[in-house]
C-alpha cells in the first residue's frame, strides 16, 4: 500500500507546475512544532495568542491557590482555595484541549486540500490504456 502511495504522489508531483508543487509541498505533514506555530497564522490567530495569555493567568492563579491553600490552617479556607485551583486547573485544560482540537481541525484541513488537489490532477490526467 505505501508503494501505490508513493506511486500515486510522484504521478501528482510529475503533472504539477512548479508553482502547484510548491503548495502540495506546503501540505506535508507537520510536525508539533509546526502545527501549533501554524495555529498563531489563522484568521483566529488573535484567539489563540488571547488563550494563551489566559492560560498564563489562569496558571499563575492556581499557583497563588496553592501557596495560599498550604499557608492556611482553617478547614473552610483549605476548601475555598482547593476548589479555586480546581477552577483554574479546569479553565487550563479546557484553553489546552481547544488549541488541541484546532491544531486537529487544521491538520485535517491540511489533508482535505491533498486530496482535493490529488483528484483534480488525477481527472485532468489523460488515461494510458
Amino acid at each position: 500500500m505505501k508503494s501505490n502511495q508513493e506511486e500515486i504522489d510522484q504521478i501528482i508531483k510529475d503533472s504539477l507546475t512548479q508553482e502547484e508543487a510548491q503548495f502540495y509541498n506546503e501540505l506535508e505533514e507537520q510536525n508539533l512544532l509546526h502545527q501549533l506555530g501554524g495555529l498563531f497564522k489563522t484568521k483566529m490567530g488573535w484567539l489563540v495568542i488571547l488563550m494563551n495569555i489566559v492560560n498564563l493567568v489562569m496558571f499563575a492563579l492556581f499557583i497563588y491557590c496553592v501557596v495560599q491553600f498550604l499557608n492556611t490552617d482553617s478547614t473552610n479556607e483549605l476548601i475555598k482555595w482547593a476548589v479555586a485551583g480546581l477552577i483554574c486547573w479546569s479553565f487550563m485544560a479546557m484553553i489546552k484541549l481547544f488549541v488541541w482540537m484546532q491544531m486537529n481541525k487544521n491538520a485535517m484541513l491540511r489533508e482535505l486540500k491533498r486530496l482535493e488537489l490529488q483528484i483534480a490532477v488525477l481527472t485532468n490526467k489523460p488515461n494510458k490504456k
